[in-house]
């Protein structure tokens, strides 16, 4: 999988993995902490978490900006990571009020926006090297890997977090006592009855008074999210040692076409294009940006609807074997003999099937020694569930890339415009799962922020997380590859800041769709999902041969 790529390309990923690690910590439990801590709704909580999305991903068309006529792509890369660093821990902060949450938040989007463009176009300088082009699209798929690593061992680390602090407490989490005990606290809870139940089943003989009770437990979760943040503030600090120790590997690639024509060096591989060319190339990437647009907003439903529908309408407990998915000390080792499995089946020789055999015995042994050592049900949190997207993206990625490399061989690999269509009508069927998963239940409005009577089974969003991640697979990657490739060189850092400003309108719009969940019937509100991608997949495939012109000339 990494054969014909340079080396540059292993610091960016685990560069990578180290920040958006700790992002995707982070966000697992953002939405949850905001009603938690201040009481918010599910529309309330929304436009705090859209506007932060909105400001992440906005933000790196000024980090471009910065880089192709400023500081260049390293040195705004490094001033991007020390911010984020005073970000998050001034979110890690316990006590803090709404104020400082909201400053904290501004500063690790400024942060991020210095980060994570200059980083991409770093990657696609990599592949200027016609050496390594026609690896250009597997590349970013590889890349886009380190994220996904990064993010699924990100809920965990935050539910392991929150799980501690709480224990130190005398407490465990319950998705339906935040609430409860803000609407006591506010004096609009008609009948404490299950309040009052739910807080001697915590305290036990401990337990004294309601009012004490609301305000421990309120406190308590608030820290844990407080110290799981933390755990962010270190992983960029992480990331940042492992993009300076191992700069030799990126430092030819680390020149702006500003600094290029200052250079002797570097003055020979300038790229001229003509006015006409210019105004082509940035229409296509303007067209292509409009189209993602679309799919980051149904797609980070995930931190958002999807992370309340998980907490309000899917069961909270699992028997051993479902607990399996959910729980990394059964999980990896069960993926790891399924990797065993994988390599025994594969043609290879003597040592790929030893290792294979290895794998598959001693995952399969590891996996049932684990899950016999849980209880007949377990409990699961709401955030868990966003450790299925990044772990299929590991597992998916190395299939994608090689179907994808098997097409060029063949001559018949569809361009990156024609993945992204694709990619939309996909994304669509994952929302379908959703639609028909949620008919019959009680809609938002109806359950006044409870939690429905009728709950349904974990894998109707195990299976829209999956075919979301292949959704992603086509588009995501594929499209940072594109911009890559087409920008004007002079505009590198800039056009992927224009990508990523194309994701932060999508991120606002996750949040302000989110006004739709109180007025709709469930399967309303996923089917506007499945109509909006595709649209957005007509309108790519309308426009499919003037982006391949783009990317021709």
């Amino acid at each position: 999988m990494l054969t014909g790529h340079p080396k540059g390309l292993l610091v960016a990923f685990f560069a990578n993995m180290g920040e958006r690690f700790g992002y995707y910590t982070m966000l697992a439990i953002f939405t949850l902490y905001l009603q938690a801590k201040f009481g918010y709704t599910a529309t309330e909580a929304g436009f705090i978490y859209g506007g932060f999305l909105f400001g992440v991903y906005f933000l790196p068309l000024l980090g471009g900006f910065l880089a192709d006529f400023v500081f260049g792509y390293g040195k705004t890369i490094l001033i991007g990571t020390v911010i984020m660093f005073v970000g998050y821990s001034l979110l890690a902060w316990p006590g803090m009020g709404l104020w400082l949450v909201v400053v904290a938040l501004a500063v690790i989007s400024l942060g991020t926006g210095l980060f994570k463009g200059n980083l991409q176009a770093l990657v696609g300088n990599l592949y200027d090297d016609p050496k390594y082009s026609d690896n250009r699209d597997n590349a970013f798929t590889v890349f886009y890997m380190g994220i996904n690593i990064g993010a699924f061992f990100a809920p965990s680390a935050a539910e392991g977090m929150n799980t501690y602090i709480l224990g130190r407490s005398g407490l465990t989490y319950d998705q339906k006592i935040p609430d409860l005990a803000h609407k006591f606290l506010d004096g609009t809870l008609k009948d404490t009855t299950e309040l009052l139940a739910l807080a001697k089943e915590q305290m036990g003989d401990a337990f004294t008074d309601l009012t004490a009770f609301c305000n421990h437990y309120i406190d308590s979760l608030a820290e844990s999210y407080n110290y799981a943040f933390g755990i962010a503030a270190v992983a960029v600090i992480v990331s940042l040692l492992i993009f300076v120790i191992f700069r030799k590997y990126y430092k030819h690639a680390d020149v702006t076409e500003r600094q290029k024509a200052k250079s002797e060096e570097f003055k020979g591989q300038m790229v001229e294009l003509s006015p006409e060319q210019t105004r082509d190339r940035l229409m296509a990437l303007g067209l292509v940006f409009l189209v993602v647009i679309f799919f980051w907003m149904a797609f980070h439903q995930n931190g958002f609807t999807m992370t309340i529908f998980a907490r309000d309408y899917t069961v909270a407990s699992v028997g051993q074997f479902h607990y399996t998915w959910f729980d990394l000390r059964s999980f990896l080792p069960l993926l790891g003999a399924i990797g065993g499995l994988i390599l025994l089946i594969r043609k290879g020789g003597a040592l790929q099937k030893g290792i294979g055999a290895l794998l598959l015995l001693g995952g399969g042994g590891l996996t049932w020694w684990v899950v016999s050592g849980f209880e007949e049900t377990m409990p699961i949190t709401p955030q868990i569930f966003q450790h299925f997207n990044p772990i299929f993206i590991v597992f998916l990625a190395p299939l994608i890339i090689g179907v994808f490399t098997w097409l060029r061989s063949k001559n018949k690999e569809p361009s990156a415009p024609r993945k992204i269509g694709v990619g939309m009508i996909i994304a669509g069927a994952a929302f379908i799962i959703l639609m028909l998963g949620s008919m019959g239940l009680k809609s938002p409005a109806e359950l006044q922020g409870g939690v429905s009577d009728t709950l349904i089974s974990p894998y109707w969003l195990i299976g829209t997380y999956f075919t979301l991640t292949i959704a992603e697979l086509f588009l995501s990657p594929m499209g940072i590859s594109f911009v890559s490739k087409v920008a004007p060189p002079k505009y590198k850092g800039l056009m992927q800041g224009g990508w990523l400003a194309a994701t932060a309108l999508g991120n606002m719009a996750a949040g302000l769709v989110g006004l739709l969940w109180d007025r709709l019937e469930m399967w309303q509100f996923f089917l506007v999902l499945v109509v909006m991608c595709w649209l957005a997949a007509t309108f790519i495939f309308a426009v499919l041969k003037k982006l391949e012109r783009a990317a021709a000339s």
